[in-house]
């Protein structure tokens, strides 16, 4: 089964969402099987990703107590009805410092939720061959690995998009980056077609639980205008590899329109930074 994307035809060059991009064009994005043929990831991909990796400081998922209980980790909280399995050491701890206790200082043991849902977007279009898709794999890999104890999703897309890696499912960053790899960079920018498809994979997640990571360099020329689509998304960042052709305007007004952050990298040693300082905002 193939997927279209959805939107209304434009005419090729009716308007330039940024200052480099072409324009629109009438081309639909389609949601294309991958390729079948194994390959061994490039030691200097790999390597780049360690170094990624090893940099990388993402703060985790904040604990919801009220959202998500009965879900995840065990965790000490207050009574607030629901629990009967007291913590009797943080309990008498509490109950030491106020001798007219409240309910609330009861302290019971619960299940807390402390996942987020994160779609990554690769750009692996023609402008970004070379060392950009190097630095977009080895940063999928090192990104995957961090992010493993939440639900992740990635999209790999040109003027068309390949499903990586499905919203929960088990994620191996050694797969994923090896996945990037066997799509060889060619055609034109879509970047409205991965928005849409993100869209669709978080809409029955909280708002507050989920977030779009756009890596490209928003060279967009192919599909329909991604402005209003970005501002569909509950939060979308923008890492924008500046190495070569880039269309920095639109990659700080998609995540504008996002809310979100845009953080402009010219090695693959400021993604790190970059990826720290958006998931601290």
């Amino acid at each position: 089964m193939v997927l279209r994307g959805a939107g209304p035809p434009r005419s090729a060059g009716a308007s330039r969402p940024g200052g480099t991009a072409r324009g629109e064009t009438d081309e639909v994005g389609a949601l294309v099987p991958l390729p079948d043929e194994p390959s061994e990831v490039d030691p200097s991909v790999r390597a780049r990703a360690r170094e990624i990796a090893a940099r990388l400081a993402v703060p985790r998922a904040r604990r919801d107590a009220t959202a998500h209980r009965g879900v995840g980790d065990l965790a000490s909280l207050p009574y607030r009805g629901a629990s009967d399995d007291i913590d009797l050491d943080r309990t008498i701890e509490v109950l030491a410092e106020r001798p007219v206790p409240e309910d609330e200082d009861i302290v019971v043991r619960e299940r807390v939720r402390a996942r987020r849902s994160v779609v990554l977007l690769v750009d692996v279009s023609g402008s970004m061959r070379g060392e950009r898709i190097k630095t977009a794999a080895a940063t999928v890999g090192a990104l995957s690995a961090e992010l493993s104890h939440d639900d992740l999703g990635v999209i790999a897309f040109w003027s068309d998009a390949a499903v990586l890696l499905r919203l929960g499912a088990p994620v191996r960053p050694g797969e994923l980056v090896d996945a990037i790899l066997r799509l060889p960079a060619r055609g034109l920018t879509n970047i409205g077609f991965p928005l849409e498809l993100a869209a669709r994979d978080l809409a029955r997640v909280p708002a507050r639980d989920a977030r779009v990571i756009l890596l490209s360099d928003c060279v967009h020329n192919a599909g329909p205008d991604p402005r209003p689509l970005a501002a569909r998304l509950p939060r979308l960042d923008v890492l924008l590899d500046a190495t070569g052709e880039k269309d920095v305007e639109l990659g700080r007004e998609l995540a504008a329109r996002g809310h979100g952050l845009c953080r402009v990298i010219h090695d693959h040693r400021d993604v790190a930074p970059a990826i720290g300082r958006i998931f601290r905002s």
